[in-house]
């Protein structure tokens, strides 16, 4: 499997904590990681990330919003969506926004890893 560069987008320090641990066990290198939707966008750079692991719910602005944004500026960014159960109309937003997947929380090493790979193969990577 390609090993990416992630950035990790969530508003709670213990997900980002996780997902850290969860990517680079998998092998992969999480480059940056951001609380906000804002500062996502910031931070993206299509250059130094593969993948955004992107929070739905956050302040200041969504990751549906923060999805849009990222994909304006970078039409092929690949964005995995993480969110909690319940929040199916959601997913379906951030799809529609251009997400490539999504993982509900609460998540593990297993689904993460499943998503990654179908995301990849759908990309021809």
């Amino acid at each position: 499997m390609k090993k990416l560069k992630i950035l990790v987008v969530d508003d709670s320090s213990i997900i980002n904590k996780k997902l850290i641990q969860i990517y680079e066990s998998l092998g992969h290198k999480v480059v940056d990681t951001a609380k906000t939707g804002e500062e996502a966008i910031k931070k993206y750079d299509p250059n130094k990330i593969d993948l955004v692991s992107m929070d739905i719910t956050m302040p200041d602005m969504d990751g549906i919003e923060a999805t849009k944004q990222i994909l304006a500026k970078n039409p092929e960014a690949l964005v995995m969506v993480v969110t909690s159960h319940g929040q199916e109309q959601m997913i379906v937003s951030a799809i529609e926004s251009g997400a490539v997947g999504y993982i509900l929380k609460p998540f593990n090493k297993e689904r993460i890893s499943a998503m990654i790979e179908k995301i990849l193969k759908n990309i021809g990577g």
